[in-house]
């Protein structure tokens, strides 16, 4: 039986995994800025997802394959951005090399297109550090699995993609994390700010993670000092972040709300990624 999302989150061992998963996203940002601003906003990342399983076929449906239509009809139906943005998220993916026209092109009235190799890649790196950290909590073999095999991607992705469209915790976690996830970079940011916690005391209202430059964030997310300034002042104004001493100084402190929300929102994110797993590779262990 799978993992679920009350169990994770319960599991005193669970927060630090999630940790190594933020800071593996902030290792992909730094080996390629491209990929990662994918994942550094909600709306990106589901749209990805979005692309991938359209492509790989997606579950009950006998018709795949990716193309512009129909990407753009799934991406509205969803509630995920409206037209003119899939639309150009589609061509961002194409002009960046993530996407290119298909190979197996078998009806010239609609042109395919599917991921690079690149692309490809770099999403089995996602999966397989969420397999890995599974593994090390209840001893699985998840990971081991599908570097084995690793083509069941094509069968996992598409179950993740649907589940997490689906799944409200995974889709609207809470108002802070909402703030930051659906910010350009502002998931990064987020990633980065968690990853700073020594750890999590359940009792305390709030957790400092030590002095942070605003300075050495813009630069190494790529986000302007207005962006920047305004994410972190609308955080403050919802008593989630704050500063020992005003303004912006000493110590960055997150609050006992944000940080539920996000290892709460990680849990859900989890428990989609395991049964779906569980569901092509079988059992865990």
């Amino acid at each position: 039986m799978s993992l679920t999302a009350e169990t994770l989150a319960i599991d005193d061992r669970f927060f630090g995994a999630v940790l190594i998963c933020a800071n593996e996203m902030l290792t992909i940002y730094k080996e390629s800025p491209r990929i990662a601003s994918i994942f550094a906003a909600q709306q990106r990342w589901l749209m990805a997802h979005s692309g991938f399983a359209l492509h790989y076929g997606l579950p009950g449906e006998e018709k795949k394959g990716l193309y512009s239509g129909r990407f753009v009809d799934f991406v509205v139906s969803n509630k995920i951005a409206s037209r003119n943005t899939a639309a150009a998220f589609l061509q961002e993916m194409l002009v960046y090399r993530f996407l290119r026209p298909s190979s197996g092109q078998a009806d010239r009235r609609t042109r395919l297109v599917e991921p690079t190799e690149t692309a490809e890649q770099h999403f089995f790196k996602w999966l397989q550090t969420h397999l890995f950290i599974l593994d090390n909590l209840d001893g699985g073999t998840r990971a081991e699995k599908l570097s084995t095999e690793p083509a069941l991607i094509a069968k996992i992705q598409p179950l993740i993609a649907q589940a997490i469209i689906a799944t409200k915790a995974v889709r609207d976690p809470g108002a802070t994390y909402n703030l930051f996830n659906w910010a350009n970079s502002g998931g990064l940011v987020m990633d980065y700010l968690m990853s700073r916690l020594p750890a999590f005391d359940g009792a305390a209202e709030r957790i400092s993670i030590g002095p942070v430059s605003l300075s050495d964030l813009r630069t190494q997310f790529m986000i302007s000092n207005t962006h920047l300034k305004r994410l972190l002042s609308q955080a403050a104004e919802m008593g989630s972040v704050g500063w020992d001493e005003p303004p912006r100084k000493g110590d960055l402190w997150l609050s006992h709300g944000f940080i539920l929300e996000y290892r709460d929102y990680q849990a859900a994110k989890f428990a989609v990624v395991d049964a779906a797993a569980e569901t092509v590779l079988g059992r865990a262990i």
